[in-house]
């Protein structure tokens, strides 16, 4: 799947949605965010979580470029991580001279995955984080796996507070009224991995003595 990752490919997208510059900009452009999304630090938010998502958004373009920018900046010792995304890729898509109500619409999606809260009627952000939560989803082996892949991001963090930061993340993930949008069969599968995680980072009290 990430053989599929190449500017080119970036460049179609853009293009799509009304990108003007010149092929060799689109071109850097593209590099740059694969370069981004290949960073020493990622071992869940790469190019494959990446190539993921697009196969999952189809040809929607703005969805694909929010897709292509949603984890463009990923600092896990940092708070602001989607913001930073929105802006970047506000730069980088005016570099490639997307339309500004494109670039906007693009900008409102990498915002959303913040919390992943889709409004009624959103068809773009229902795509978007149906693609993103996908993983949620998984056979519990898969799952497994990709928790150790975000523990590894946050390697940093000591497990104590790992266990209650986690365990935030997955609460406010089962406040949602629906975690999937798009493809409602997730959603079963989805709450279980999520209780079945939280629960495995709840201490167990000790029997009354």
């Amino acid at each position: 799947m990430t053989s599929l990752l190449t500017p080119d490919r970036f460049a179609a997208a853009a293009r799509a949605a009304g990108a003007t510059a010149p092929d060799s900009v689109l071109a850097e452009v593209g590099t740059e965010l694969i370069n981004r999304w290949s960073e020493p630090q990622r071992f869940y938010h790469t190019v494959e979580h990446l190539a993921a998502c697009l196969e999952l958004v189809g040809d929607e373009p703005a969805v694909a470029l929010a897709v292509w920018g949603h984890d463009a900046v990923y600092d896990p010792t940092a708070a602001d991580n989607e913001e930073r995304s929105a802006v970047l890729t506000a730069e980088l898509l005016t570099e490639c001279e997307v339309p500004v109500a494109v670039i906007e619409e693009v900008t409102r999606l990498i915002r959303l995955t913040a919390g992943h809260a889709v409004a009624p009627g959103d068809r773009n952000g229902a795509l978007l984080a149906d693609a993103d939560l996908a993983i949620l989803a998984a056979p519990w082996p898969d799952y497994v796996r990709y928790v150790a892949a975000v523990r590894a991001e946050y390697s940093h963090v000591p497990d104590d507070l790992w266990r209650i930061g986690r365990s935030t993340v997955l609460q406010s993930l089962l406040a949602l009224p629906t975690l999937y949008h798009h493809t409602p069969a997730l959603e079963s599968p989805a709450r279980t991995n999520l209780h079945r995680e939280l629960s495995s980072l709840t201490p167990t009290p000790p029997p009354p003595r």
